[in-house]
């Protein structure tokens, strides 16, 4: 697990899309397809930290 943090500090950033090739409409769908990919990700993240949660519980008593 720890490991998995250093490679995250150690990756550069993903290149940009470009985005002026697309169209107003375009534009909108990428941006729902994004707010829909950051849902998805939040939720991940949430179920993670109940783990976390629930781990230090039990390991706590």
């Amino acid at each position: 697990m720890f490991d998995d943090d250093q490679d995250l500090r150690g990756k550069k950033p993903k290149a940009f899309k470009d985005l002026s090739n697309m169209s107003v409409e375009e534009l909108k769908l990428y941006k729902d397809d994004l707010n829909a990919e950051i849902a998805r990700v939040d939720a991940e993240i949430a179920k993670k930290s109940d783990y976390f949660s629930q781990a230090d519980k039990f390991f706590k008593i």
